[in-house]
């Protein structure tokens, strides 16, 4: 991610600074992008923003690493809110905590360059939505923290403001328990009718097309309505692949537990 960053950063008036721990990735920011990295004091001395571009299992340890030597009134961002709300950011009331976070480019699209459509991670060429949420600090900071968030990520068509805790509900909740979870479960489902003789070019061509106008229709992107088949298989498949109580994954102790087990 810092790569990822310091690679759209260079397109903005922000002046930057680089630490990297690793060898590989000192070496990686030179031969890409041409950066030398510095040691931590001096990247810190009158940093305005530091963004934490580390794992979230590091965040509480880098974070209580450096918070000594970050000037009062500035701003720490992180790129993700599992560690912020487990707690692992050390308590400081005179500096500014700000979460951004991507929502990747979504499925549905106009992007019209092939550099677009490959673009799936966002970040490169492809539009996407951003979240972002001020955890500490002044109302008056959340203008830099999301000035931060659309040029890192850019490029960015919509930026939402949420919370933290609304943020957790997206991810892992929303994004990972269920969507992801879901996603796997149609891709072992593919390697089943697979395995009970349909072609695999076959399989992935129905599934995928299907996904995409069972997407477009379910989510409202055309003006459309499924056959009484479909809905029949469908009243007939929830009961049979979902538990009754599946929803539990968003309530709040679900929520704290996933992140324990991320951070």
């Amino acid at each position: 991610m810092g790569v990822r960053l310091s690679r759209n950063l260079v397109n903005t008036d922000f002046e930057t600074a680089h630490v990297e721990v690793s060898e590989i990735g000192k070496q990686r920011l030179k031969a890409e992008l041409g950066f030398e990295c510095q040691a931590t004091d001096d990247a810190l001395k009158d940093a305005d923003v530091i963004v934490l571009a580390v794992p979230d299992t590091a965040i509480g340890k880098v974070a209580e690493g450096i918070i000594d030597k970050v000037k009062s009134g500035a701003m720490i961002i992180c790129l993700d809110a599992a560690a912020p709300f487990a707690g692992h950011l050390p308590k400081r009331a005179d500096v500014t905590y700000f979460v951004s976070h991507p929502c990747h480019p979504p499925i549905f699209n106009d992007e019209t360059t092939e550099a677009g459509r490959k673009d799936h991670f966002g970040g490169v060429a492809a539009q996407q939505g951003i979240v972002n949420a001020l955890m500490q600090g002044p109302e008056t900071d959340y203008a830099l923290g999301e000035s931060v968030g659309k040029a890192i990520y850019a490029p960015v068509a919509r930026s939402h403001r949420v919370t933290v805790e609304q943020m957790a509900l997206l991810e892992p909740g929303l994004s990972e328990t269920v969507c992801a979870s879901l996603l796997d479960i149609m891709r072992e489902a593919m390697d089943e009718v697979v395995s009970r003789g349909v072609p695999k070019e076959a399989a992935r061509d129905f599934l995928l097309g299907h996904m995409n106008i069972l997407g477009a229709v379910i989510f409202g992107e055309i003006d459309g309505v499924f056959s009484d088949a479909c809905n029949k298989a469908m009243e007939f498949g929830k009961p049979v692949l979902m538990r009754d109580d599946w929803k539990r994954v968003f309530e709040p102790e679900e929520i704290a537990a996933s992140i324990e087990r991320i951070t």
